[in-house]
């Protein structure tokens, strides 16, 4: 178990992220998140990182209050992420260790971070079942030869 305290976020993030643009639609981002089953997508612009959008920030569209207008099912579909999106979030560095990003995902409550390296560019994403699968393996007794 102790070997967790070493890991980091490049041996355990997954390199190959898919993405979404600002002005993928809710229809878009909806069907995106079936196929994909994912909880959230970065969102970019012209190769930068602009935001995050989760499943929360969609089924936050449809929350009904007394001071709006209920828009129409097609309207709210025909939105775009851009309008949903949280521009603001919490992301590490490749080398941060995997028990700070265990800390800030249970301290902000989040499933999945981006993942910058110095430049701020994307290079990844590390999710809680990337966490989970290191804390497994960590606390797997390996043999020892004799």
């Amino acid at each position: 178990m102790y070997g967790f305290l070493d890991e980091i976020v490049a041996d355990n993030m997954t390199r190959a992220v898919k993405t979404v643009s600002p002005d993928t639609t809710m229809q878009a981002l909806n069907a995106r998140f079936a196929k994909d089953d994912f909880n959230a997508y970065p969102v970019m612009l012209q190769g930068k990182l602009v935001g995050i959008v989760s499943k929360f920030d969609f089924l936050n569209c449809f929350i009904l209050t007394k001071a709006a207008l209920v828009p129409r099912y097609d309207e709210l579909m025909d939105r775009t992420v851009e309008r949903v999106m949280s521009r603001t979030f919490v992301s590490v560095r490749p080398d941060t260790r995997l028990q700070r990003v265990l800390q800030l995902m249970v301290g902000h409550r989040i499933r999945s971070m981006p993942v910058l390296d110095s430049s701020d560019c994307l290079v990844g994403v590390i999710s809680r079942e990337d966490v989970m699968r290191a804390l497994r393996r960590c606390a797997t007794p390996r043999s020892v030869d004799s």
